[in-house]
């Protein structure tokens, strides 16, 4: 079995593939505490010495995930990491390679040329970002703008002939709420739904009128204008854990797909 584990800002997900499908794809956050007392340590940022919480936290759920499901923690061949947390990259792949015996393959600049794709600024761009486009050249092989939902809103273009073209960040839904609740005293953190109304009548009604509704024109003004610099030739692809919050997106999309990160990583552990 194929292990993917994905390390993005607020969680990390584990997906378990039987190389013929994702058999199972479990989630957590990524950290539940800060770094603690680097800047008096001889130890650099991401030591595993500094995260002992995070490292038997990791542990403990891969060991009861893994009996849950009754399947043995020998049974994994392969294990691929995607981390953009440096804090816990190097916590990821001890624990790891500890429980599974595997040297896993951490994703990053020394394994992208051994990718069908042309990177123009490998170190400047986020890994997941990578295997997003990754599975999006290989499924598609045409123009196309990859756009994940997650802590960032991103948008990845890669062109039909396996180049990324260029990246667009914007803060994710979860970011921009959690922004404006905890830099303003009278409004309150709301629920993510999209509302009937951009007329919003109470202050979570129009919290929601202008954060939801507002991504929705996000969403669709930049893929109209990187459409537009690609003269029109481009498809478009959802991923991440709050595609599902703006329903009204769907129809701009070809296809969504939730686990496309985990399908960019293990594309990658293929090819090194």
């Amino acid at each position: 079995m194929f292990l993917a584990v994905d390390a993005g800002n607020s969680n990390t997900v584990f997906g378990l593939h039987d190389h013929q499908q994702w058999r199972h794809v479990w989630r957590t956050r990524t950290l539940l505490e800060e770094p603690m007392a680097f800047h008096i340590t001889d130890r650099p940022v991401g030591d595993i010495a500094a995260f002992p919480a995070e490292q038997d936290r990791y542990e403990k759920l891969l060991r009861l995930w893994f009996l849950e499901s009754a399947i043995p923690l020998s049974a994994v061949e392969s294990v691929v990491i995607s981390s953009v947390v440096p804090e816990v990259t190097h916590t990821l792949r001890s624990t790891l390679m500890r429980l599974f015996n595997v040297e896993p393959v951490v994703i990053g600049p020394a394994v992208y040329p051994a990718l069908p794709m042309q990177i123009l600024r490998p170190y400047a761009i986020g890994t997941d970002l990578v295997a997003n486009a990754l599975a999006a050249y290989l499924r598609y092989k045409q123009n196309c703008v990859i756009v994940d939902f997650g802590t960032a809103l991103t948008f990845t273009t890669v062109t039909g002939d396996g180049k990324i073209a260029g990246v667009a960040i914007a803060p994710g839904l979860k970011t921009a709420v959690r922004s404006l609740f905890s830099n303003t005293a009278q409004l309150p953190e709301v629920p993510l739904v999209l509302p009937e109304s951009a007329l919003g009548t109470s202050t979570a009604h129009a919290i929601q009128a202008g954060v939801v509704m507002g991504y929705e024109g996000l969403v669709r003004s930049l893929i109209h204008r990187i459409r537009t610099e690609l003269n029109g030739d481009c498809i478009a692809i959802a991923t991440g854990g709050m595609v599902s919050v703006i329903p009204s997106l769907q129809a701009d999309f070809v296809e969504i797909i939730p686990n496309l990160t985990l399908d960019g990583i293990r594309e990658i552990g293929l090819r090194v």
